[in-house]
Order: C-alpha cells, then structure tokens, then sequence
C-alpha cells in the first residue's frame, strides 16, 4: 500500500485537478493571480500532506500533525471558494456547490481518518 491508494489522497487529488481547470478557466484573468492562485495552493497543501503524514506513518504523532494541516489546508481551500463564489468571480453556483460538497466531504473523511489513527495506529 502507499499514499495514492488512500481514500482521501484520491479525493484530494481530483481537487487539485478540479480546482486547477476552474481558476484556469473559469474565473476571471486578475483573479487567476489573486484568490485563484490562493486556492490553488490551499488544495494542493491539502494533498501535499496527506502524501507526506504517509510517509512519517511510523511515527503516529508526525503523522497525525501532517494530517491536520491538511485538515487545516482543506478549510482554507474553502473558505477561497467561498471569497470566489461570495465576490462574483466564480458565477457557476452548481460546480460552486459541487465543490464545497466534495471539500466538506474530504474534510469529513480526513476527520475520520485522523480519529482512526488516534484509535489504531501502532508503532
């Protein structure tokens, strides 16, 4: 097993996928610079984490402190969706909504996955 077979690395990385295409594409040009390359860099911190709390997996502190900021990097990738959509930058309410209900799921999912490892993680 390694980090791309976890749950919540694949979710991740469908954001950054996602979230990429949209500030490329979808907002406008001065925001492409702006909260654009916030929201960017929020979703991949997300995931950048993920992939190194794996790899510091024998130690349970490291690895759950890892996964907090993920946790931490998903609510900032959030609330940059939120500045986007509230400012009128990002004007498609369904990928909008589609978006924060991926991200409140990961969020979710990274919750869960941190009290698991409080629970079972052995050294």
């Amino acid at each position: 097993m390694n980090y791309e077979d976890l749950e919540i690395w694949k979710i991740a990385n469908e954001l950054v996928l996602q979230i990429h295409q949209l500030t490329i594409k979808a907002l406008p040009k001065f925001e492409m610079f702006e909260t654009g390359s916030q929201i960017r860099r929020s979703i991949k911190s997300v995931k950048s984490n993920i992939v190194e709390g794996y790899g510091r997996r024998q130690y349970k502190n490291e690895f759950i402190r890892f996964l907090v900021i993920a946790l931490a990097s998903n609510d900032e990738t959030i609330d940059h969706l939120n500045t986007l959509y509230h400012t009128k930058s990002l004007t498609d309410k369904e990928k909008y909504e589609s978006l924060l209900k991926r991200l409140n799921e990961l969020g979710k999912k990274i919750n869960l996955f941190i009290s698991a490892i409080k629970r079972e993680h052995r050294t």
